[in-house]
């Protein structure tokens, strides 16, 4: 890697980590050239604006999180098994590969849920691509496929446990969140199943 794109990746990722733990908003053009020893002006050789950045920031935090939890399910036949796989690969992404800082996605879905703009804009996407991922998983799950708005629904409940398991595991440190989690999706799918 050259010297130029190692050090645009290092503003990347230290935007990411800054915006997952205190927000976009709060996140400064000074406190990222700090954090990887750079100037203000060092910044700019990189990236024409601050929203450039951090558009790029979001968009590769969505390309690590689908290679993350989407890559390992591909392989694995449609339907049941790929959602399984897909739910902890999911709940690892929150517990162990963003433990540190927290996830980008979920604190940008929350932070920026009010405010117009590019970043909304690109977010509102790539949650839009992913929940018609999982949709179309759902629908693999049986024959005749589950209706539209009961594959909605059960994609709702997919992420609605995903949060509950990051609340209870990272908020309240409760260790049973993650078996919790789990029976309850297993529970969804079996239902789902049995039509």
């Amino acid at each position: 890697m050259r010297k130029g794109d190692a050090t645009r990746a290092r503003i990347l990722e230290e935007t990411a980590r800054q915006a997952a733990l205190r927000g976009f908003g709060a996140v400064s053009l000074n406190d990222v050239a700090a954090a990887v020893g750079l100037s203000k002006s060092g910044l700019f050789k990189h990236f024409e604006s601050k929203e450039a950045m951090e558009l790029v920031a979001l968009e590769q935090e969505f390309d690590r999180f689908v290679e993350f939890v989407w890559a390992p399910a591909e392989a694995l036949p449609p339907g049941r098994a790929r959602l399984e796989t897909i739910f902890e690969r999911w709940l690892d992404w929150s517990e162990v590969e963003k433990a540190a800082g927290g996830c980008l996605i979920m604190a940008a879905s929350i932070e920026l849920d009010d405010q117009p703009g590019p970043l909304r804009d690109l977010l509102q996407k790539r949650v839009r691509q992913w929940r018609r991922t999982l949709a179309r998983e759902m629908k693999a799950l049986r024959e005749p496929p589950l209706a539209d708005e009961a594959v909605a629904m059960a994609a709702f409940q997919m992420k609605s446990y995903v949060l509950g398991h990051n609340d209870a595991r990272r908020m309240l440190e409760d260790e049973t969140a993650r078996k919790v989690a789990r029976s309850a999706f297993a529970a969804l799918l079996d239902r789902l199943a049995q039509g």
